[in-house]
């Protein structure tokens, strides 16, 4: 089991390595470009050869309802927690009649007085980290391995379900609420929702299942998946490069407990009371254990939320799941 988590693992390793490396010698404006480029070509050509390939018609069972219980759940179990633990302080009276510091500062404040987790850009992203998992990249390159034929239809429900429903529905919702000109205008949501081009991707995708397309251009298709992958990879090296040590870090260990121990263990709850089999509530529980989505730094790069969080997260999210997905292969 260690030798096949580790070999699944080693691209992840080699690639986000090299992205750490690089970032020393590459500019610094680079990863906002790589994200911005991987948000508008890269993702939608990968999901939308995945809808051309998937077969739907075969994929039966609550997967997709219980994929987007799960996002819910964990959305509410994230908000609430910002709210108890992390609540935005009332500004005194005073502190609102005081002339705005940026016109006295020769430099913005680049980080939030008081409670780090004040700071609307990182509540976003701290949304996005404890919901949105990692289940394209390395769910799907990891899971099959441990579920039985007749269940990857599930894994497949849940990956596609998640990144149509969860990363480019629910995550751009967030990441455009919190992020760049924030605004909270239920309409300029979804707005930025139904702008997706991986949403679009995915629907040209599954209206065309049926037509038959050249040669060169499904080669192409396959082709940019292993084009994307280490693109995403080498994203989150060049951001983890900019971490600064534990003040970096325990900002995410919150969202890393409830994305990899929370969230798959009240799914594995939920899938026993309701009397599924073993296989397909193994392979919901992976789908939802898997680490924080490289998407994650995608939307923070296109929306201009806290990358340092999400980056954080990722890494967490990553080393404990090297960990725990052999306890959830014990307990299922």
């Amino acid at each position: 089991m260690t030798d096949l988590l580790l070999q699944s693992y080693f691209p992840l390793f080699l690639w986000t390595g090299m992205g750490l490396f690089l970032m020393r010698l590459l500019p610094v404006s680079l990863p906002r470009f790589l994200g911005r480029s991987l948000y508008w070509v890269g993702v939608p050509l990968e999901i939308l050869a995945l809808a051309r390939q998937t077969d739907f018609s075969a994929q039966v069972g609550l997967a997709p309802l219980l994929t987007i219980g799960t996002l819910i759940t964990g959305l509410l179990i994230a908000w609430l927690t910002l709210q108890v633990l992390f609540p935005i302080p009332v500004p005194h009276q005073e502190d609102v009649a005081s002339p705005p510091l940026s016109g006295l500062l020769s430099e913005p404040i680049s980080e939030p007085i008081g409670d780090p987790l004040s700071d609307p850009t990182r509540r976003g992203s701290f949304l996005i980290a404890s919901v949105l998992g990692n289940t394209g990249f390395v769910g799907l390159a990891i899971a099959p391995s441990f579920v039985a034929p007749e269940y990857l239809g599930w894994l497949i429900c849940y990956s596609v379900t998640q990144n149509v429903i969860g990363t480019y529905g629910m995550g751009v919702f967030i990441a455009s609420y919190y992020g760049r000109k924030p605004t909270h205008s239920v309409w300029a949501q979804i707005r930025d929702v139904l702008s997706v081009p991986s949403l679009w991707a995915f629907t040209l995708g599954f209206l065309t299942r049926s037509v038959p397309l050249p040669e060169v251009f499904e080669s192409g298709l396959t082709a940019s998946v292993w084009v994307v992958i280490p693109a995403a990879l080498l994203l989150m090296g060049m951001r983890l490069r900019q971490l600064q040590g534990w003040k970096s870090i325990r900002l995410a260990l919150i969202p890393t407990l409830i994305k990899t121990i929370a969230l798959p263990g009240l799914l594995g709850l939920v899938t026993l009371l309701i009397g599924l089999p073993a296989d397909a509530r193994l392979a919901l529980v992976l789908m939802a254990g898997m680490p924080s989505a490289f998407a994650g730094l995608i939307l923070a790069e296109e929306y201009e939320i806290d990358r340092t969080l999400i980056a954080s997260s990722i890494l967490l999210t990553t080393i404990i799941s090297l960990v725990i997905i052999p306890v959830w292969l014990a307990l299922l």
